[in-house]
């Protein structure tokens, strides 16, 4: 059966799962994953009559480890250059920052100059260090 964690407590080591039958207790000991339960993940498990769950494993996305896509050279590059108008933040995937520092660019007439420098110089200096999806950079 298909489901998703609704709750999980680390020092009970025990959770919830929610499927379209109801909710599902589980104990660490049922889990089948390397990684430690979170709230949101969807699982596969067997329902038992008890209303307990057995044989709790991740299913989908959660199974592969997010590879990195974008290179923090060419993000901090587009800092350094077009910082300004956010192209460092496009790039990345920040649309709504990007969108932010093109504005106070044209307002201030300069201050997303500065802005894009210094997260420029935070991106060589692996400050910044992830895309917007949660990935880290190459």
């Amino acid at each position: 059966m298909i489901g998703h964690i609704e709750s999980y407590d680390d020092e009970r080591q025990t959770g919830a799962i929610k499927s379209e039958d109801g909710f599902y207790e589980f104990h660490i000991d049922d889990w089948a994953a390397e990684t430690v339960p979170k709230i949101g993940d969807d699982v596969d498990f067997i329902p038992e009559d008890d209303g307990s769950a057995s044989d709790v494993g991740l299913v989908g996305a959660y199974l592969k480890s997010m590879a990195p896509v974008k290179n923090h050279y060419i993000a901090a590059f587009l800092g350094l250059l077009l910082g300004a108008v956010g192209a460092h933040r496009l790039y990345l995937g920040f649309y709504t920052i990007a969108i932010l520092q093109m504005i106070v660019t044209f307002i201030t007439g300069g201050f997303g100059v500065v802005w894009g420098v210094v997260e420029g110089v935070l991106l060589f200096a692996g400050h910044i260090h992830k895309d917007a999806k949660g990935r880290e950079l190459k």
